[in-house]
């Protein structure tokens, strides 16, 4: 892993402090993963909903994406991935078909089954939703119904972190408005966002930026794979988020979603957001 992308955010002394608890449930929205990963053994991994959770298929990109997003939070201490917070619980729930791998299309899932995911991790006790999905074009009744799962979620204190997407554009999506929804853009080693982040108004007034270039997880032929973009800096956010909550785990989800998106080196831009200061949010919340 690199530690530069991990103290460019201040992860590296919340990660000195803990490895997570295994009462912190943190539901993986996104392809299978490797179980078979010498990394990934634990007993704190568990299913949500009735679909395939291992990969079929090891070299298909949703299979190489779940395994690379459950590295970087999950990964055992001293794996070339980050491993922010292995001791804490993951709860899978893939969304992406495998398909073959060699266009390098990054997989996508339509919103009405991404609305039952949610619903689903809700239901088996996720306390917090990574996400990193891109969405098909979703009809007016397809909204609706993500809209829906998304409130459920809040409803539920469970927070929401979601990748704000790799098109480059301005603007939003049903998902990074969501008021309880926290969107993140990739930056550089200088926290400049990167050219393929999706930036707009809600974006930079409720999201964070985190490492989302030349980012080292666990590949799934057992070498390690270098990735980037939004995908790959969510779990940055969640990680931190899991830490937090390991250390303060009688805390409410807003007191944590406040700490984490209005602590420390916060300046609210118009499209684009802050960089996640981990260390000022422990912080905050010490001070509480």
């Amino acid at each position: 892993m690199s530690m530069s992308q991990i103290r460019l955010v201040r992860l590296d002394l919340l990660m000195k402090l803990s490895r997570g608890r295994s009462e912190i449930v943190i539901g993986l929205i996104d392809g299978p993963v490797a179980m078979d990963h010498p990394d990934l053994q634990s007993n704190h991994i568990r299913f949500a909903g009735r679909s395939g959770f291992a990969c079929s298929s090891s070299d298909s990109v949703a299979c190489r994406h779940g395994t690379f997003v459950a590295g970087i939070l999950f990964a055992q201490r001293g794996s070339p991935a980050p491993a922010i917070c292995p001791d804490c619980s993951l709860l899978l729930r893939p969304i992406f078909p495998e398909r073959d791998s060699s266009n390098g299309e990054m997989p996508s899932a339509a919103p009405t089954e991404l609305a039952a995911a949610i619903v689903e991790v809700v239901e088996a006790d996720a306390r917090i939703i990574n996400l990193s999905a891109a969405l098909l074009q979703p009809a007016s009744h397809t909204r609706e119904s993500l809209q829906h799962a998304l409130d459920f979620a809040a409803a539920r204190g469970v927070i929401t972190v979601a990748a704000a997407g790799n098109q480059g554009t301005l603007g939003s999506s049903i998902i990074t408005r969501h008021p309880w929804v926290i969107p993140v853009t990739g930056c550089d080693l200088q926290g400049r966002p990167t050219t393929e982040s999706n930036l707009g108004s809600s974006i930079g007034r409720r999201g964070l930026a985190a490492p989302g270039e030349n980012v080292t997880s666990l590949g799934t032929d057992g070498k390690p794979e270098t990735f980037g973009g939004t995908s790959a800096a969510a779990p940055f956010v969640t990680g931190a988020i899991a830490l937090l909550w390991s250390q303060f785990p009688s805390a409410s989800a807003a007191r944590i979603k406040l700490a984490v998106t209005q602590a420390g080196r916060v300046s609210r831009r118009r499209i684009a957001p802050p960089l996640l200061d981990a260390w000022a949010a422990y912080q905050a919340m010490s001070l509480n």
